[in-house]
């Protein structure tokens, strides 16, 4: 996570530099969340936006996971109670959380397989797992790709494709994006059912922080996408 380490306070910069982005995710987010009472935040980073779902949504989240230690310490600042641990060698809980949240973290957990699975044996019955991230079949999986197979947003390939302000380059490269397809194979596979989608950012990369947006059911168009499964 040394990218993580070095681009921390990077990281909350973009976010606040596309406000809109950041609210319609948030937005996402706290409908994925919504009935949840104890939620376990897998790679919280740097608390951004448990921060901002306490402040704008009601929903309280105390405990997060997260390797980067630049990240931790920004999180522990915002009242979160961290782990530093990869999603791999943490310890999930034994029941101990109703939720599991993955936002943002699909794409950088190596093993997701083994992951998901270890998240289904933790939730009690009743429990819910949701992966929220940006699906490699959508605009912007499809550009950051292009951009991390070329090192760089400096390239006449992406000119005049991408927002003034791209997600950083670095943080492009140590990312490996999965489709929506793969994310609801892997929790199908782990136990999980009644599988739902909802999406966000449905509009070019070009234009997503023009206007925040509400969240929609589905995953046909989203840049960013929400897959939650149940633990029956």
């Amino acid at each position: 996570m040394q990218h993580f380490d070095e681009y921390a306070s990077i990281y909350d910069a973009w976010f606040m530099d596309n406000g809109n982005v950041l609210l319609s995710e948030a937005r996402l987010v706290a409908l994925t969340l919504h009935g949840s009472k104890n939620i376990l935040s897998v790679g919280c980073g740097s608390g951004l936006f448990e921060a901002l779902l306490a402040k704008d949504f009601g929903i309280k989240i105390t405990d997060g996971i997260e390797p980067s230690t630049g990240m931790a310490e920004i999180a522990r600042q915002r009242g979160l109670n961290v782990t530093i641990a990869t999603a791999e060698e943490a310890d999930f809980g034994n029941e101990k959380y109703d939720t599991i949240l993955f936002n943002g973290t699909p794409s950088y957990i190596s093993d997701l397989r083994s992951v998901v699975a270890k998240a289904y044996s933790a939730l009690p019955s009743g429990g819910r797992a949701v992966l929220i991230d940006v699906p490699k079949e959508s605009g912007y999986g499809i550009m950051y790709n292009l951009a991390k197979a070329l090192g760089s947003w400096d390239d006449p390939l992406l000119a005049g494709v991408y927002p003034k302000d791209p997600y950083p380059i670095e943080l492009c490269k140590a990312a490996n994006w999965r489709t929506t397809a793969e994310k609801v194979e892997l929790m199908t596979a782990a136990g999980f059912s009644n599988l739902e989608s909802f999406q966000t950012l449905t509009t070019h990369p070009l234009v997503s922080n023009n206007r925040a947006e509400e969240p929609q059911p589905g995953s046909d168009k989203g840049d960013y996408v929400a897959v939650i499964g149940y633990k029956l």
